[in-house]
């Protein structure tokens, strides 16, 4: 009996903490709002902050947000949201609308899908699904239409293919696919020209399109991780002897024959070594 106010008394505590900084926020009309770790479950519990169209970069991480209303696309002027570490299972197709909207983070959440037209921002340039249940078909058709994205995080999900639209990503940098299922590359990811950051970690590669040899990741400032695959011996060796000897030899006319008798021959897949669910369960 005596116990029940006590337990309550943090939360109501973190609540008007929020509401602190939503107040404060409007007094001096601060385009930055920082609610992380305010444990937030609802859009409710910040009254008014759908009506801030002055704010710019948006924190919301760490809360226990589960749904994400229509009307986060009324902030107009917003550039940075942040929505890591949360609960949220499904987005408003409005958010896409969003006009000046740079940055969006949605890692370690619960989405399984992404509603459709998601990939209608007009200025995005960096999105991070990191730590989701995304998979081959949660990601609409147009997604890869993002022209202005430079930045694409998409590790620790459950992909095991990656559609040759990915193409149309023309001005990409970086590329995250670490930590999925994927059993084979798209040919098309050797149009990227601009990527300097390719990340293929502890996936269930085991060879690569010879078209990847179009990308300059053997210079100094490219970044190419590849551990944790079942490559096949002759990737393996050139992997050993460098990044350097690996596009050339992915260049070459007998690494050509040996993909072509490879994917006319494909084995079955190595199976997958990392219970996900189990791995993301430990982030929550």
């Amino acid at each position: 009996m005596n116990q029940a106010p006590v337990s309550c008394i943090p939360t109501q505590s973190k609540m008007s903490k929020a509401k602190k900084v939503l107040e404060e926020s409007r007094e001096i009309q601060n385009p930055e709002l920082d609610l992380a770790d305010k444990n937030v479950s609802t859009f409710e519990e910040m009254p008014g902050l759908l009506n801030m169209t002055y704010v710019t970069r948006l924190t919301l991480s760490h809360n226990k947000i589960k749904v994400v209303p229509p009307g986060l696309a009324n902030l107009i002027n917003l550039e940075i949201l942040n929505f890591s570490n949360n609960q949220i299972e499904e987005l408003p197709l409005s958010l896409s609308s969003m006009p000046k909207l740079r940055i969006l983070n949605l890692s370690i959440n619960r989405l399984f899908t992404l509603p459709r037209g998601f990939g209608a921002f007009p200025a995005l340039e960096v999105l991070d699904l990191t730590y989701n249940n995304l998979k081959d078909d949660s990601l609409p058709g147009n997604f890869f239409m993002m022209e202005t994205l430079r930045a694409l995080y998409l590790g620790d999900n459950d992909f095991e293919h990656l559609p040759a639209d990915i193409k149309n990503l023309k001005n990409l940098q970086i590329l995250v696919l670490r930590e999925n299922d994927i059993v084979e590359l798209p040919s098309e990811i050797g149009e990227l020209t601009r990527l300097r950051e390719l990340h293929l970690q502890g996936n269930r590669l085991t060879i690569l399109p010879p078209e990847l040899g179009n990308l300059d990741m053997a210079s100094q400032k490219a970044v190419f991780k590849f551990e944790g695959n079942e490559w096949v011996e002759q990737i393996k060796d050139q992997l050993q002897l460098g990044v350097s000897h690996l596009m050339d030899y992915l260049k070459s006319d007998t690494y050509r024959m040996l993909y072509k008798r490879y994917i006319t021959n494909k084995p079955p897949p190595p199976p997958p070594c990392v219970d996900k669910s189990k791995k993301i369960s430990r982030i929550r």
